[in-house]
């Protein structure tokens, strides 16, 4: 192993410099530099993936994978007035598989109000309207798991509670992901 003699000191291995080099870029990898605070009002697009997962009703829940397949394709436009509240209007056609078809079986406006919590994550209140003639509202929890310079991921649990149509009452669980530009 190679030594090193650094003026006023003993010998130091190579090992311990690599390792120390690596340990301040690392930490130099991981600082943070100052930016320029947000102004707004702010507007934001995102598109994702939503997937259903249960559906409770007065009758059995009914589980996603169970018979048939359906999956969301949100679209959507934030438009934030403060980092703590905002605006957003939201687009979701979905797409239902079953016995080796498939189809657009549903289209969702889903306006509502935003509410940063901070830490990377968002309250989402917003109204439902389906075009199966079904409404309701659904409270979504957002959290941005990696924040870009021109684009964040992010991940959210939408819980929406549904009426209407002659059908019962209906809550559900979700698991959504994707991109804010």
């Amino acid at each position: 192993m190679r030594n090193f003699i650094l003026p006023g000191s003993k010998k130091v291995h190579f090992k311990k410099i690599l390792l120390i080099n690596f340990i301040i870029g690392s930490l130099h990898g991981h600082s943070v530099a100052q930016q320029a605070p947000a102004t707004y009002p702010k507007i934001t697009g995102y598109v994702g993936i939503l997937h259903p997962l249960v559906t409770y009703s007065k009758e059995e829940p009914h589980y996603n994978f169970d018979g048939a397949y359906t999956v969301g394709m949100p679209t959507g436009i934030n438009i934030w007035k403060s980092a703590k509240i905002g605006f957003s209007m939201e687009f979701v056609p979905l797409i239902r598989a079953t016995n080796g078809t498939s189809k657009m079986n549903n289209f969702l406006f889903h306006p509502g109000a935003l509410f940063g919590l901070g830490r990377g994550f968002t309250l989402a209140t917003r109204a439902a309207f389906e075009t199966s003639g079904r409404y309701g509202f659904t409270p979504v929890l957002n959290k941005i798991v990696k924040k870009g310079q021109s684009s964040s991921f992010f991940i959210a649990v939408p819980v929406p509670v549904r009426f209407g149509n002659d059908l019962p009452t209906t809550a559900a669980i979700g698991f959504q992901f994707g991109m804010i530009f």
